[in-house]
């Protein structure tokens, strides 16, 4: 057990380092959602303008040559 708080008291240090880990690490956490949403959203509106475009013509012929 005193190894483990030494190793979480980091010979005086720990006050100081893990709070700067924590902060880190909600950055982290906050960039990570904050990308994930706007994947979501552009492939949201990437799905929303290809439905609204019409469609091409080596497309539609491709479709036809396989059906």
């Amino acid at each position: 057990m005193e190894t483990l708080l030494a190793y979480l008291d980091m010979g005086g240090h720990g006050p100081f380092i893990w709070p700067c880990f924590g902060l880190a690490a909600l950055v982290m956490g906050y960039f990570f959602i904050a990308s994930r949403r706007d994947l979501r959203a552009r492939e949201h509106r990437l799905e929303a303008l290809r439905a609204a475009s019409p469609r091409r013509r080596r497309e539609t012929a491709g479709q036809e040559a396989t059906s």
